[in-house]
C-alpha cells in the first residue's frame, strides 16, 4: 500500500478513522500516495470513500489517525488553509459569472495581484482549450465544457493535492468516455497529485494509476487497475471489478506447478500451485472474456463444461452468452463479434461446450 518505489510520497494516511456516533464510516485506513499519482477510491455506496475524501479536504475531522501532506500534519487546518482543492460532481460554477471570472474567483479571494490573476486564468484557459469561451456564462456551455471550467478553477490556485468527487458523473456515457482521457492528460500536464472518488469501475480503470477498492470503511485491495482486475485478492474485489464467474469448490490436489479444484460441474486445473490443502473450500474466478465456446467437447479432463444457451445479450463489439449448467449454476461467456454476421453462432436452446486455459482462472480463499 505504499507509494511506488523511486517516487516520493506526497500524501500519507496513517490509521485514519471516522466515526459518526456508533457507526464507523472509515476504519483504520493507511496509504502512501506518490507525487503526480492519480489515485482512485472505488466502492459501493456507503463504503466510506466520500467521507475519506471530505477528511482530506478538511470538511470532516478524523476521529483517529493522521493525514500528512508533504510532511505537514493537516490536523486542525481548515479547508481554506490547506493546499488542497476539491472539484465537485455538480461543478458548482457561479451562473452569473463568466468563464474567466469563475476561474479567477479563488485567486481574487486570495488577493493575488491583478496581473498574476490574469496570467493564471489565461494559462488555465489555454490548458483546457476554452480561450474562445472566456466571456460566456456557464449556461452557454456544454456539460463537457462546464467540467473543464470547473477543473481550470480547481487548478488555478496550484494546489498540491486535487480532489475529484465523481468528476464526470454529470455527463452522459459517450461524453464521459471522451472526457476521461482529456482529463487525465490535463492533470498529468500540470503534474498535480490527484485523489478521485468514483463508483464507475471503467472510469477508475481508465483514469487511475492506482486504485483502492473499499467496503465497510476499509481498503480491501490496493493496486494498479490491471492488478485488481487480473489478480483480485477477495471474492468481493473479483465480483466488484468487472464481470466474473465465481464457482465454489474444494481443492483436490496442490502441486508446485498446478492445482486441481473440483466444482459442481467441472474439474478446474490452475497452471500454478496455490499453497492450499486438500479439501480446502475455495472459489474459482473466471472472467467471461477468457472463456471460449465450441460445438464439440474439447480434449482433456479439465477446464471444460457443457451448458445450454438460455439467453444472449448483444453489445455490438461482443455478445454475452448466458449458459445454464447441469447443477443449476450459470456461466457468462463473452464472445467478440469479429465479423458482422458470425457463422455458426450459438442460438438460444443450443448445447455448447465452454472451455478455458489453465492460466485463465484465479483461486480465491476469501
Amino acid at each position: 500500500m505504499n507509494a511506488k518505489p523511486g517516487e516520493g510520497s506526497l500524501l500519507r494516511l496513517e490509521g485514519v478513522t471516522k466515526e459518526f456516533g456508533d457507526f464507523r464510516a472509515v476504519d483504520q485506513v493507511s496509504i502512501d500516495i506518490a507525487r503526480g499519482e492519480i489515485f482512485a477510491l472505488l466502492g459501493p455506496s456507503g463504503c466510506g470513500k466520500s467521507t475519506l475524501l471530505r477528511m482530506l479536504a478538511g470538511f470532516e475531522t478524523p476521529s483517529a489517525g493522521r493525514i500528512v501532506l508533504d510532511g505537514v500534519d493537516l490536523a486542525g487546518l481548515p479547508p481554506y488553509e490547506r493546499p488542497v482543492n476539491m472539484m465537485f460532481q455538480s461543478y458548482a460554477l457561479f451562473p452569473h459569472l463568466t468563464v474567466w471570472d469563475n476561474i479567477a474567483f479563488g485567486l481574487r479571494r486570495d488577493r493575488l495581484p491583478k496581473t498574476e490573476i490574469a496570467a493564471r486564468v489565461d494559462e488555465m484557459l489555454r490548458l483546457v482549450q476554452l480561450g474562445t469561451f472566456a466571456r460566456r456564462k456557464p449556461h452557454q456551455l456544454s456539460g463537457g465544457q462546464q467540467q473543464r471550467v470547473a477543473l481550470a478553477r480547481s487548478l488555478a490556485k496550484r494546489p498540491r493535492l486535487l480532489l475529484l468527487d465523481e468528476p464526470l458523473g454529470a455527463l452522459d456515457k459517450k461524453l464521459r468516455e471522451a472526457t476521461q482521457i482529456e482529463l487525465v492528460n490535463i492533470i498529468r500536464q500540470v503534474g498535480v497529485t490527484c485523489v478521485m472518488v468514483t463508483h464507475d469501475q471503467e472510469e477508475a480503470m481508465t483514469m487511475a494509476t492506482r486504485m483502492a477498492v473499499m467496503n465497510e470503511g476499509r481498503f480491501l485491495q490496493v493496486g494498479s487497475p490491471s492488478d485488481l482486475y487480473e489478480s483480485p485478492a477477495t471474492r468481493f474485489v473479483a465480483d466488484f471489478i468487472g464481470n466474473v464467474n465465481l464457482m465454489a469448490g474444494s481443492i483436490v490436489s496442490d502441486e508446485p506447478d498446478h492445482a486441481d479444484i473440483q466444482c459442481a460441474d467441472m474439474l478446474h486445473r490452475v497452471g500454478h500451485g496455490i499453497t492450499g490443502y486438500r479439501g480446502q473450500p475455495v472459489s474459482v474466478a473466471v472472467r467471461p472474456e477468457k472463456i471460449h465456446l465450441s460445438d464439440s467437447e474439447p480434449e482433456g479432463h479439465f477446464n471444460k463444461v457443457r451448458g445450454t444457451v438460455k439467453a444472449m445479450s448483444y453489445f455490438g463489439m461482443y455478445t454475452v452468452y448466458h449458459l445454464a449448467l447441469e447443477s443449476g449454476e450459470h456461466l457468462k461467456v463473452n464472445v467478440e463479434n469479429e465479423t458482422r454476421h458470425r457463422a455458426g453462432a450459438p442460438a438460444e436452446g443450443d448445447a455448447v461446450w465452454a472451455h478455458w486455459l489453465p492460466s485463465s482462472q484465479i483461486v480465491l480463499t476469501l
